[in-house]
């Protein structure tokens, strides 16, 4: 930590403080210190620097004061215990003392699961939602992270903070409106994840800085005159575009950095009472397209209806000097306040924690937060809308709604209600019927046409570009999945009882994997759509009676010997098998379960089969959880009491780009691997994106873990999962 930031700190706190607290805060922070509460941190970060600049961003980037800072400056203390939490509310303010609260139980969550995917985490973060200055403070904590992790030589640590800003606290610093700090975060992501186009680019804007700059200043010279003679206050300034932003260009262009023209963005910065705003800002339009023809297709008015996170600006194109075009953006100094600070500058204009816009920005994040059941989901339901222009369309009475760019009539019906959306059939548009798929304009008027009879589709999907509605189609297809399963499920019994046929909850688990599916809902539903017949079940059902037919004693579970110790049943399980099961039974045969393919590290239980043995299951297997629910009396403890030596066939789904050798980058990672042999690999491409499965046999979860993590890491691979 340098002196300057130190400084810097302290020059912004001091006027939040009166004497007394100063001192008090000064000498908790000096005890910390002396507890070694603000050392290094086991990835190498300096946790007092960590905690400064923290603070400065707080203030500074987001606005918020007191309270926020605060947190961010005593967490490690909390954290080491130092402050213990029965002691916050006598060294601080109520409302102090619960946002520490929040941030350690985050911080508390981090240290056991430190993932995002982990649903418990994602639950957590929605109950804090209620008080967004908790996700803030986290937005400025990994901001301050990542900013500390460029020379860091943990590269899978600085890898892993990385993802976890781009999927999670980038898209959420974008919702809020900390665009600052959203732009640093994106370049940052390019920087340590593509260095060397991150190196490529900034080394060209540096090679061309000075003709930008003269070529900025050569247009800003009249402009500046032209407001000057108008009577306006006003800054006017000129910035490149950030790294990503220009990277994103080029890929969507599919060109190089010399065809991006629009490098850089003029901005315009006005000094006007709140009540003359709009009429200033306009007046700056009419000035400038008086000098520099506009293009009218880029025109963006987000002064008559602001953003839904607070922002508001006019954005035009011009084409300047050289027939180059240039982008202005007109604001005023509030305006360019929330543009930069987000909804935390939105609310001290408005003397409140949270209207309106907040509300609707955080019932947003939470809606994504509790339904994206896996990362992938989260993934794409964040990004849905994220960095789309925004259209304003209409109810029959006037209401406005506000939608991204591209968005159809279902997501204008899901905006409303889910119940209109999921009874959708089309719309009236201007008076004119359309179907559900057309695409909205702004000023568009709609009335959602419904029936009762409508029920949603798979294809939604693929019409819609909100998250709400995008959540919602997956949750009515989910419940239509699920009642044809249970219609499914009480046909198959019908068929079973009429040929006198008594199955079991194991039984159903194993017919239903010899039919080739990985849970019971799937199986049911395909039998209701006839992609498969009740015949088909019963040959499957007698084949697997048969495969399984006793060569000797059947055991029955009331036949178990309850009465011999534990250490028997200890012994007798290390001789014969990889498990061993906590319980007083003795003298029972294990498999392992092939609906979940428990291995060797894997938390694990056993469920009495009355074939007689105990079937091993993983202890997270949807299959174990229904049998508990059903016969609890028959699941048993379980865990690993040593290696045999044997090898498990895992098999693992992999998303990546279809780029030249990553398949083959992919093989070498696996056959580099001791312990570790690839059985087999499918994979299909479409779209610029591969998807594929490889089969590997691996000796624990330990080296599956490992093994994993080594293929995220190949260029371009995405996600890595286990499957079963």
């Amino acid at each position: 930590m340098t002196t300057g930031q130190l400084k810097q700190l302290l020059t912004n706190a001091r006027p939040l403080f009166d004497n007394v607290q100063w001192t008090h805060y000064r000498q908790l922070i000096k005890k910390g210190i002396e507890a070694g509460a603000y050392g290094t941190d086991q990835h190498g970060v300096p946790t007092l620097e960590r905690c400064v600049r923290t603070g400065i961003v707080l203030l500074e980037k987001t606005g918020l004061k007191k309270a926020s800072l605060l947190t961010a400056l005593f967490d490690p203390m909390i954290q080491h215990g130092v402050i213990g939490l029965e002691d916050l509310d006598r060294e601080f303010d109520e409302d102090t003392a619960g946002l520490m609260r929040g941030m350690y139980r985050v911080k508390e969550l981090y240290s056991k699961h430190d993932s995002i995917a982990d649903e418990n985490f994602r639950k957590l973060l929605v109950s804090f939602a209620e008080d967004i200055r908790v996700i803030i403070c986290l937005i400025a904590d990994r901001y301050v992270l990542m900013l500390m992790l460029g020379d860091t030589e943990d590269t899978d640590y600085r890898l892993h903070v990385t993802e976890e800003c781009r999927l999670l606290y980038t898209p959420m610093a974008h919702r809020l409106g900390l665009y600052a700090i959203k732009s640093e975060l994106e370049d940052m992501a390019v920087k340590y994840e593509h260095r060397d186009v991150y190196n490529d680019i900034a080394r060209q804007l540096n090679e061309t800085k000075r003709a930008r700059e003269a070529y900025i200043q050569s247009f800003i010279g009249p402009v500046r005159q032209r407001l000057e003679e108008a009577g306006l206050k006003f800054t006017i300034k000129g910035r490149t575009k950030s790294i990503s932003s220009i990277w994103a260009k080029m890929k969507a262009q599919n060109t190089t950095i010399d065809h991006i023209y629009d490098l850089f963005a003029i901005r315009i910065i006005l000094d006007s009472p709140q009540d003359k705003e709009k009429a200033q800002c306009w007046q700056v339009y009419s000035i400038v397209t008086d000098m520099y023809q506009p293009n009218p297709k880029r025109l963006r008015d987000w002064l008559s209806v602001p953003k839904s996170n607070g922002y508001e600006s006019l954005h035009i194109t011009v084409l300047g000097p050289e027939n180059k075009w240039v982008e202005i953006q007109i604001r005023t100094r509030r305006m360019d306040d929330i543009a930069e600070r987000g909804l935390a500058a939105h609310w001290s204009y408005k003397g409140i924690k949270s209207q309106g816009a907040a509300d609707s920005v955080m019932a947003g994040i939470r809606e994504i937060l509790e339904n994206s059941t896996s990362e992938d989901e989260l993934r794409k339901d964040f990004a849905m809308d994220l960095y789309q222009e925004e259209i304003f369309v209409f109810t029959p009475n006037g209401d406005v709604r506000q939608l991204p760019k591209g968005a159809t009539v279902l997501d204008f019906a899901f905006s409303i209600h889910s119940r209109l959306g999921l009874t959708c059939t089309g719309a009236r548009v201007g008076g004119r019927a359309v179907r559900i798929s057309h695409k909205l304009q702004s000023g568009d008027t709609v009335e959602v046409l419904t029936s009762d009879k409508q029920v949603p589709k798979r294809d939604w999907l693929s019409m819609v570009v909100t998250s709400r509605a995008r959540m919602r189609i997956r949750q009515g297809l989910n419940e239509i999945q699920n009642r044809e399963a249970q219609a499914g499920r009480e046909l198959l019994q019908r068929r079973f009882k009429n040929r006198k046929i008594e199955v079991t909850e194991s039984d159903m688990s194993h017919l239903i994997q010899k039919m080739g599916f990985k849970a019971q809902t799937p199986f049911f539903h395909a039998l209701m759509e006839e992609e498969i017949t009740v015949d088909d079940v019963l040959r499957a059902y007698d084949e697997l009676k048969a495969d399984n037919a006793p060569t000797g004693e059947v055991h029955h579970a009331e036949d178990f010997d309850l009465g011999k110790t534990f250490a028997e049943s200890e012994r007798r399980t290390a001789q014969d098998s990889d498990v061993l099961v906590i319980s007083d039974l003795t003298g029972l045969e294990f498999r392992m379960a092939g609906c979940c393919h428990p291995i060797y590290g894997d938390n694990v239980v056993g469920f009495v089969s009355i074939q007689g043995g105990i079937r091993i299951h993983r202890a997270d297997c949807p299959n174990i959880q229904r049998m508990k629910e059903r016969y609890p009396y028959r699941i048993v403890r379980a865990r690993w009491s040593g290696k045999s030596g044997s090898q498990y066939s895992i098999t693992l789904n992999v998303v990546g780009q279809d780029d030249i050798g990553i398949v083959s980058n992919m093989t070498s990672v696996i056959n580099k691997e001791p312990d570790t042999l690839l059985r087999s690999i499918s994979i299909d491409s479409s779209g610029g994106l591969f998807q594929g499965h490889l089969t590997v046999l691996v000796s624990d979860l330990s080296s599956l873990n490992q093994l994993i993590k080594k293929i995220r890491q190949v260029k371009g691979v995405r996600e890595v999962e286990r499957t079963n």
